[in-house]
């Protein structure tokens, strides 16, 4: 079973892929899972159960999640935000509101998905909606 910080690097590429096609998710996760076969090795690849409920989760809510951030990314819509931040923010803050992972480690998380698949700047703006959205009374 893979590390958590590992599931969540492949629930953001799942999303993102997600976000990118709109195809149904069953698609989405077996198109990814496709990649890694095709380029790891001829040895199929396990699926991953957290990262897929994260997706799951994430892709079910993306309506109410998508409120969330747009209330806190000031300046902001969804639609002109980097796809990469708009799905680490997606997946960070579906983790701290329905996903049961404490606040915390969620936004930590989050940071370093930020760190590794964008840059600098996007990890402070992460930063700044995680810790408002985290803030919010429920």
């Amino acid at each position: 079973m893979p590390s958590r910080r590992r599931s969540r690097q492949r629930a953001l590429q799942m999303i993102f892929l997600w976000d990118a096609r709109r195809q149904p998710l069953d698609e989405v996760m077996d198109a990814w899972y496709q990649t890694l076969y095709s380029e790891e090795s001829r040895v199929k690849p396990d699926p991953d159960p957290f990262a897929a409920d994260l997706v799951s989760g994430t892709v079910a809510n993306v309506t109410a999640v998508d409120e969330q951030i747009t209330r806190h990314a000031e300046h902001w819509r969804m639609e002109r935000m980097p796809a990469v931040d708009r799905n680490i923010l997606r997946l960070a803050v579906y983790e701290i509101k329905r996903g049961g992972t404490p606040a915390a480690v969620a936004i930590d998380e989050a940071l370093e998905l930020a760190r590794k698949f964008s840059n600098e700047e996007s990890v402070q703006f992460v930063n700044g909606v995680l810790d408002a959205v985290h803030k919010e009374k429920p």
